[in-house]
């Protein structure tokens, strides 16, 4: 059996035995199955066509806006029967439908004398050049424009809609990458494992698939050179995809896998390792549908409910009655339970009309997440009224968050609004002057919460949605690993919790290495719970300390999942 790095292709005549392409493991599971392909590209009219005689300009107007209309109405009915991150980015990919920006460049351009069709393509390249130019995060909103310009030429002309197929016989779908609409509208049934060229692990495509519970391989170099129809499989624990596998072995990995996922069924918490020391295993969760859903799956409560719901496809800020209603529900699936809410994280890849300024040079850098109370207090101490209200009506006592805060002096000033509510004081560990002052960030909160996902592209200089950069926000990653262990040591000190809500605390086998370093919650997608959890169950606290050392004295993220492998299966 042959193995590829990652990053590498091969011709397909090499295909003739099995073959093994690696990329980054993103969700742990093995399935088999026929590879599928995303639906072919829309064929797309030039820009510039014949010139549409003024007297029917109207009615091009008219025809671009009943398919603008109908393409976002469709993203929203999808989004309505979605939740978490798949909703978030349904519901984000909406509202560029109806963005004000792309239909204005239209207009103008059928007033112009351009075809609907040429003018949704002609506006779309305006966008992506300008997104494009910025660079970082905004780089990847040209992405999002193209998915959104080929599902309006595709209304607009009666091609098929884009996306991915759905096929009678369960299938594995591969592709160089994913638009976030495609990703979040895939159904488990139908495609039940995923690999990409391109992506990271903190990607919107591996946020969905884990989220879905679908094994997945992201980064994984020649899958163009495997033909549709072939006969792959996708391990996402090893990160590996094999083409033409030996079918016993197929049969009998497929086997293991599955009766590893029954034996997770069996879990009901609460989190603990084999001897006893207790872990809490909670859920994200951004509305009251998913925290039920979180409780059925056994969570122990929440460690992120993303606030934002309340805010996205609005056009102004909503009430605080209004936020009210939202975070109640989520409260009422835990009564008495610990729930955590992160207040509003706009800006960088999701902006706001009416919390974040436009055309922002580095927006991961600008005003986003408690920043946007710079510009508008308002918009934080009316969230912070709204969450006070609910818990009166609830009875609860939640525990509160502020994302993207880079000084004591912030945390502090945070701090005192949310005592003075009478709730729980904390705040996201993303920036790396949090991790490095730790102590002093203590001396003003309660407890701290460390998203892994922007924590990585603060400190390895990654935008975490780039394709090309991905090997460096791996969650492995030794520098990420090191500051991570050292804001757990830092709450062992002051005696105050320290938990985990990036992606890295899906991942079974690094939330064993999590809890060696001293990690005191994990929270991930409600899929995930019931792996985590059941593997924590099966370590004492001495093999997680031994497997947190093994990954920190590691030079990088491939070797320090092979040592935290070998520590596990001798623990």
């Amino acid at each position: 059996m042959s193995t590829t790095p990652t990053g590498t292709r091969i011709s397909p005549d090499a295909l003739t035995g099995p073959a093994v392409f690696t990329g980054t493991p993103v969700v742990p599971g093995v399935a088999a199955g026929p590879v599928v392909r995303p639906v072919g590209s829309v064929q797309l009219p030039p820009a510039e066509g014949p010139v549409v005689p003024e007297q029917q300009r109207g009615a091009e107007k008219e025809r671009f806006t009943t398919a603008a209309d109908a393409v976002a109405a469709r993203l929203a009915s999808r989004a309505s029967a979605a939740t978490g991150v798949s909703a978030e980015v349904l519901n984000t990919t909406a509202q560029l439908a109806r963005d004000r920006g792309l239909l204005s460049a239209v207009e103008q351009r059928i007033g112009d004398g351009s075809s609907a069709e040429a003018a949704t393509v002609g506006a779309a390249a305006q966008f992506v050049d300008l997104f494009v130019s910025l660079g970082g995060v905004m780089a990847e909103r040209a992405t999002d424009v193209r998915d959104v310009r080929d599902r309006i030429v595709a209304e607009l002309t009666g091609q098929g809609e884009p996306g991915v197929p759905a096929p009678e016989t369960p299938s594995v779908l591969l592709a160089d990458d994913l638009a976030p609409a495609d990703t979040a509208g895939l159904d488990p049934a139908r495609i039940i494992a995923l690999a990409t060229r391109l992506g990271g692990a903190t990607s919107h495509t591996a946020i969905i698939a884990r989220q879905l519970g679908l094994p997945c391989v992201v980064g994984v170099g020649g899958l163009s050179d495997v033909p549709e129809g072939s006969f792959v499989l996708v391990d996402g624990e090893q990160g590996t995809v094999t083409v033409d596998p030996d079918p016993e072995e197929a049969r009998t990995r497929v086997a293991a896998a599955q009766e590893a996922a029954a034996a997770l069924a069996g879990y009901r918490g609460p989190g603990t390792t084999r001897d006893g020391h207790l872990v809490q295993v909670l859920a994200n969760v951004q509305d009251g549908a998913g925290a039920r859903a979180a409780a059925a799956a056994h969570a122990e409560g929440v460690g992120l409910l993303r606030t934002e719901l309340a805010f996205f496809g609005r056009t102004e800020e909503p009430t605080v009655e209004e936020q009210a209603e939202i975070y109640a529900g989520v409260l009422e699936a835990f009564p008495g339970g610990k729930v955590v809410l992160r207040t509003l994280d706009a800006g960088s890849d999701k902006p706001l009309p009416f919390a974040t300024p436009p055309n922002e040079a580095n927006p991961a850098l600008g005003v986003r997440g408690l920043r946007t109370a710079r510009r508008d207090p308002g918009l934080l101490t009316h969230q912070l009224d709204a969450v006070a209200q609910a818990a009166s009506r609830t009875g609860a006592e939640p525990w509160v968050m502020a994302p993207m805060v880079a000084t004591v002096a912030e945390a502090a000033e945070f701090a005192a609004q949310v005592r003075e509510r009478g709730m729980v004081p904390g705040v996201m560990v993303e920036v790396p002057s949090v991790a490095v002052l730790a102590d002093r960030f203590l001396e003003h909160l309660d407890f701290l919460s460390i998203g892994t996902n922007d924590l990585s592209q603060y400190t390895l200089a990654a935008d975490r949605l780039s394709a090309d950069l991905a090997d460096l926000t791996d969650p492995w990653q030794p520098a990420l690993l090191a500051l991570v262990q050292a804001t757990a040591a830092a709450g062992q000190r002051t005696g105050k919790p320290v938990g985990v809500c990036g992606e890295a605390a899906a991942d079974p086998m690094l939330a064993c290495v999590l809890v060696g370093m001293g990690i005191t919650s994990l929270s991930c997608a409600a899929s995930s719970v019931a792996g985590v959890g059941a593997r924590l169950a099966t370590v004492d606290l001495a093999t997680c300390q031994r497997a947190a050392e093994a990954a920190l004295a590691a030079a990088d993220p491939q070797s320090a999942r092979a040592a935290v492998r070998e520590v596990l299966a001798a623990g």
